[in-house]
């Protein structure tokens, strides 16, 4: 049975683990609304972007069509672009991004295609490593800075275009979180290269002519939208992140508090105990006398 002072000691250490998980969540729900506002205003743009490239890609047919929208011809070679955190103490954020890559991962290899994978963020290589240690292409540290923006996008999406003009692959897919809620952050798969032709209702209007061409517009427009779909992806780990980070440290609080009042007790009883034994001690000596 632990000593007086050793369980002093330890509720001492858990009242300053509970000050830390406190202190952690109160800055993470602080930086959550500033991320969470930025995820949820680009979101409008993303969407936009995509009925814009719709509309110019349903114009084009055949053998014009940029290579980043008809592809290699190939779908043998796919890239996982896996975004995750750089930071832990955010919950199960991380651990369900890798399960849905490796879930992905293991569905192409079943269809007999080679998989390799760009990781983005530091928490994600380790456990990624461990299973497809030799399927490891391209990795970006997105660590150096505080937040990472729209400069970071950019240097992601120009390593993968470049990648992708040398035949390193033929499809790749963005594996990312998606901010619900404190409590919900998704990971998503979608296909990001070759850039899926959206649907575009046929709504009946104005003939629209283009000055220049589709194909010259298209040859801007599709890397912009690799760009921005990276760009919205970063912004949604960074609210997730925060999300799961506040909601781990409430939880992680809360323990440490239960876990005081446990030991608060135990503490009490074996105090009383003692003083209880005490007193038959010094009732005793007395009698003796």
């Amino acid at each position: 049975m632990a000593s007086l002072k050793e369980l002093k000691g330890r509720i001492n250490s858990v009242k300053s683990t509970q000050k830390i998980t406190k202190a952690k969540q109160m800055v993470a729900a602080a930086k959550l609304r500033k991320a969470q506002a930025a995820a949820e205003a680009a979101r409008p743009y993303a969407e936009r972007l995509t009925k814009v490239m719709a509309s110019i890609a349903s114009k084009i047919t055949g053998e014009s069509a940029p290579k980043l929208l008809a592809g290699t011809g190939s779908d043998k070679r796919h890239l996982l672009v896996v975004v995750n955190t750089d930071k832990g103490l955010c919950g199960g954020l991380n651990a369900n991004i890798v399960k849905a890559a490796k879930a992905k991962a293991k569905a192409l290899i079943a269809e007999g295609k080679d998989v390799q994978f760009f990781l983005v963020g530091r928490k994600g290589r380790a456990p990624i490593k461990r299973d497809y240690d030799k399927s490891i292409a391209e990795w970006f540290d997105t660590s150096a800075v505080r937040t990472p923006g729209f400069e970071e996008a950019e240097a992601i999406a120009a390593q993968l275009l470049e990648m992708f003009d040398n035949g390193r692959f033929d499809v790749a897919h963005l594996v990312a979180p998606v901010f619900k809620s404190a409590l919900a952050q998704d990971p998503v798969v979608q296909q990001l290269v070759p850039v899926p032709a959206p649907e575009v209702a046929d709504e009946g209007g104005a003939v629209v002519e283009y000055e220049p061409d589709e194909e010259e517009i298209l040859k801007e427009l599709l890397p912009r939208y690799v760009r921005t779909q990276l760009f919205g992806a970063l912004l949604e780990r960074e609210a997730s992140e925060h999300g799961a980070s506040m909601t781990a440290m409430d939880n992680a609080t809360r323990n440490a508090g239960d876990l005081i009042n446990k030991l608060t007790i135990q503490y009490n009883r074996s105090r009383q105990a003692a003083i209880t034994t005490e007193l038959i001690e010094i009732i005793a000596g007395a009698e003796a006398l």
